[in-house]
């Protein structure tokens, strides 16, 4: 018994950062699991680290939760210093600062996302370790093994926010459909010079895949809204 509590769970997720012609568009599946319990349904992945900046988080919750939030305070003692809204490079480099300090102790990969005046439209992906890589997308957590294939085919450059906001929700559509980790809704952000839009789309929304069935109602739905038949003998 003792061996199975001190066990490692996998602990899987899908989170997706892409840069478009304007700004960035970060999403997440919704799902949060233990093994193979799933202990919320309808988690947010997509954290505020500024009015400008956010993170998606995948990996341990807690682990990435609490770099979260120091890396929110930490930015806020720079707001107040600098007098501006700190950039996306600034934000990125605290996380990877934190998750290399810390590395030997935490279990999150993170992705960083926002728009400043000086540079646009930035993603930075930090996975385990501490590394910081500046790349157009970024994908990460265990449903991303599903999407590298289908991104290198998707992807390109210049994007408008329609198409870049159609390929997120179609690629963590694509991970929910393939990784038994990731489920539930799926969250977007997108990030630009005019603010910051949030946007949930709900399973019976999503893109079918192959094999995958319609959305229908359940039996007890079913059982609620119709009579009762009579019993004949």
């Amino acid at each position: 018994m003792d061996d199975n509590i001190n066990a490692p769970h996998s602990m899987g997720t899908t989170i997706i950062g892409v840069t478009y012609d304007g700004g960035v568009v970060l999403g997440a599946d919704s799902r949060t699991s233990t093994g193979v319990y799933v202990a919320n349904r309808a988690s947010d992945k997509i954290t505020q680290l500024t009015d400008n900046v956010y993170v998606c988080r995948s990996g341990s919750a807690a682990d990435s939760q609490i770099v979260s939030d120091y890396v929110r305070h930490y930015l806020h003692q720079h707001t107040i210093q600098l007098g501006q809204p700190s950039t996306v490079k600034v934000a990125a480099n605290i996380v990877r600062l934190l998750s290399y300090s810390n590395k030997n102790f935490l279990q999150t990969g993170l992705i960083v996302g926002g728009w400043d005046k000086y540079e646009g439209g930035k993603i930075y992906g930090i996975p385990l370790g501490g590394t910081i890589i500046e790349q157009p997308f970024a994908i990460g957590g265990s449903g991303s093994s599903y999407l590298y294939g289908f991104f290198d085919q998707a992807w390109k450059e210049g994007m408008t926010l329609e198409e870049a906001e159609q390929l997120v929700v179609k690629a963590v559509s694509l991970a929910i459909a393939r990784d038994g980790a990731s489920g539930g809704v799926v969250r977007t952000v997108t990030i630009n010079k005019d603010g910051v839009t949030r946007k949930c789309y709900p399973g019976d929304t999503l893109p079918l895949w192959h094999e995958e069935l319609e959305p229908q109602n359940s039996l007890l739905d079913i059982l609620a809204s119709a009579s009762p038949e009579p019993m004949i003998s």
